[in-house]
């Protein structure tokens, strides 16, 4: 069974850094795009970052310059790292695996359960 497990949100101030990760875990022989996305209360789901397993990059326009992702392909790890921080980027942050090939061959995606990020003015 695949899973995804994120860690290191937390409490910031503004202006601070915090560093996410997420480890996918289960009989995984490849992952095609990992990423994060990101859900404020009252508003739907957006796309943070995402890198491909061959490591090109998207980011969300309003993280540009401030958040990089990146991931280690051999151990099933996406990071976010998020640098000057501001209260609008207070959200529940999820990591993504989209086509995750498994044991029997097919793709799919998945989720993790998400980790909050808070930062006060």
């Amino acid at each position: 069974q695949v899973q995804l497990v994120e860690s290191g949100g937390g409490l910031v101030q503004a202006g601070g850094s915090l560093r996410l990760s997420c480890a996918a875990s289960g009989i995984i022989f490849s992952i095609h795009v990992m990423g994060w996305y990101r859900q404020a209360p009252g508003k739907q789901r957006e796309l943070v970052a995402t890198v491909s397993n061959g490591g090109v990059t998207n980011y969300a326009d309003s993280v540009k310059g401030r958040f990089a992702v990146s991931r280690d392909n051999a151990k099933r790890t996406v990071f976010l790292q998020m640098n000057d921080l501001k209260p609008e980027d207070t959200a529940v942050y999820s990591c993504s695996g989209q086509g995750v090939r498994g044991l029997d061959n097919r793709l799919r995606d998945y989720w993790g359960q998400g980790t909050q990020v808070t930062v006060s003015s």
